[in-house]
C-alpha cells in the first residue's frame, strides 16, 4: 500500500516518505508538503507488523535489529522505488528519502546496501542500521541527520556513529541537533527544508 502524488514540477525531486513504527503511508504527507511543496511524493506503508503496528523491518528488541530481515526489506524497498519509477514515469529524477525513526533506519540501510537508489536522505531520529563490508562509495550522495539531544531511544553517541559511518562512505553529511526527544520539532522541519532547498 502506498500513496503517489505527482507534484507541481516535472523536474522536482521525488520525496520517498518513510514513516515510523505504527505509522502508515499517509502520516508524513503533511510534512512532505511543508518541506518541498513542488516535489512529487511516494509514500509506502511498512510491510512488517509488530504487535499490529506497521514497520519497515523486524527488530529483535528496542534498538536491536534483525539484520537479515533488514537486508531483505532494504532490497524490497529499492525494488519498489524502481518499479514505481517505471509506473509513474520518474526515471532519472532524484529520489530523496525522508524517514522518521524506523523509516529513517530503512532509508539509511537502502543508501548503504543499494547505492544509486537514493540521491539524498533526510534522517530524523536515526540509528546505525548496519555496517556493510565493504562500505559503498556514496560520494555523490547527501545526508541530513536531525536527531534529538535528549532522545531516550537514540543516544548522542549513536547519532555520532551514524554521521561518522556516512562520512566514511564519502557522502556529504550534515548533522543537526535538536533540543528534543524522539518526537519531531519545528527545528527538524527548518533543517530539512533548508537541506532540501539546497539540493
Amino acid at each position: 500500500m502506498h500513496v503517489w502524488q505527482p507534484g507541481a514540477r516535472a523536474d522536482a525531486p521525488v520525496l520517498l516518505m518513510l514513516h515510523g513504527t505504527g505509522g502508515n503511508e499517509r502520516d508524513l504527507l503533511p510534512l512532505a508538503s511543508a518541506l518541498l511543496p513542488s516535489a512529487a511524493v511516494l509514500s509506502p506503508r511498512g510491510r512488517v507488523l509488530e504487535n499490529g503496528m506497521p514497520r519497515f523491518f523486524r527488530r529483535i528488541a528496542e534498538g536491536v535489529f534483525d539484520e537479515a530481515d533488514l537486508r531483505r526489506r532494504a532490497a524490497e524497498l529499492a525494488d519498489f522505488v524502481a518499479a514505481a519509477a517505471e509506473e509513474y514515469g520518474f526515471q532519472g529524477r532524484r529520489v530523496v528519502a525522508v524517514g522518521y525513526s524506523n523509516g529513517a533506519n530503512i532509508a539509511g540501510a537502502v543508501m548503504l546496501l543499494k547505492p544509486g537508489t537514493l540521491g539524498a536522505a533526510v534522517l530524523f531520529r536515526a540509528m546505525v542500521p548496519l555496517i556493510p563490508d565493504p562500505l559503498p562509495d556514496l560520494q555523490d550522495a547527501q545526508v541530513l541527520i536531525s536527531n534529538g539531544r535528549v532522545d531516550p531511544l537514540v543516544a548522542v553517541e549513536e547519532t555520532e556513529r551514524l554521521a561518522a559511518l556516512f562520512q566514511e562512505t564519502r557522502a556529504t553529511v550534515a548533522l543537526r541537533w535538536q533540543h528534543a526527544g524522539h518526537d519531531l520539532v519545528d527545528g527538524d522541519v527548518v533543517a530539512a527544508k533548508t537541506f532540501l532547498e539546497g539540493l
